[in-house]
């Protein structure tokens, strides 16, 4: 899961340079026809005859000692079963510190850096060029800090690590309006470090904690409710973020909210331990070696 989650950091590492120099010599508009291009190449590969469970070919799945049992057909259509599956998670408060805390996590990442890096940069003389090779690096760091959180998630408790990355991402936040200048500043590279390895850590141990709580055959969809808040946070993030850049002509505000958003996603988890699970049996984990 984390080398998965690295692959969209991979993605903001090749494509953010490429974009920005198309639209420099050229225009927006080629740009967005060559991120069309390449979403549409995406199309074919999705007819590859992948497995759905580890069952179809013939393996256990990761740590397991026997087969897992299969998941019942849902009655009646894939959108009612989706639905029913919400509502039932619901029900359970640790649902909803997922959700909230990814809502975070995309308002803090997508929503707000991704989106305000570069203007922000801009608004104290950076180049935007400059800009897009920082917020690439982010993506460079990030792959590394993914795919170590997947290795970190089979070893310590998924939430006290959300805890710890969200701890970290809102400190990093808190000082990056002091950091911002024409030219980049030795403490700008750390920022760009610590928070380029935090980047989409964050996913890794929330998809075991929806596993653990809600069980491996509902983890899938209650992931999926999960992951579209972090959606709905980056656009309520990015909007915010413009308006306050709008009604104050500095981004500081911005960073601050962020900042204080992470710090109160990092306490919630902290009372992930003492919530009730959906599921009555632990779920198998893998076996540290």
């Amino acid at each position: 899961m984390g080398l998965f989650s690295g692959a969209n950091a991979a993605g903001q590492l090749i494509f953010l340079l490429s974009i920005v120099a198309i639209i420099e010599n050229g225009s927006w508009r080629i740009a967005a026809l060559v991120v069309t291009a390449f979403a549409l190449l995406i199309i074919p590969l999705l007819r590859w005859p992948f497995a759905n469970s580890p069952a179809e070919v013939g393996v256990l799945p990761y740590g397991a000692t026997a087969p897992a049992v299969p998941a019942a057909k849902p009655e009646g259509s894939m959108a009612a079963a989706t639905l029913r599956v919400l509502f039932s998670s619901a029900r359970y408060p640790a649902f909803w510190v997922l959700a909230m805390t990814f809502w975070i996590c995309g308002w803090s990442t997508n929503g707000l850096v991704q989106t305000h890096f570069i203007p922000a940069a801009h608004d104290h003389g950076m180049p935007a060029t400059t800009a897009s090779g920082l917020l690439a690096l982010i993506g460079a760091f990030d792959i590394l800090g993914t795919a170590f959180s997947g290795w970190l998630t089979d070893r310590i408790r998924p939430w006290l690590l959300l805890a710890v990355y969200y701890l970290l991402r809102g400190m990093s936040l808190l000082f990056l309006h002091t950091l911002m200048g024409p030219t980049v500043q030795p403490m700008m590279w750390i920022f760009i470090v610590l928070y380029g390895l935090d980047w989409v850590a964050t996913v890794p141990p929330t998809v075991a904690l929806c596993r653990q709580y809600f069980g491996p055959v509902k983890a899938t969809v209650v992931f999926g409710w999960v992951f579209a808040f972090n959606m709905v946070g980056a656009g309520a993030g990015s909007l915010t973020a413009g308006l306050s850049r709008e009604t104050t002509g500095s981004y500081l505000a911005a960073w601050i909210t962020a900042a204080v958003l992470c710090f109160a996603a990092a306490a919630s988890l902290l009372l992930m331990p003492r919530m009730r699970q959906a599921v009555e049996s632990p779920v198998i984990e893998p076996v540290p070696s």
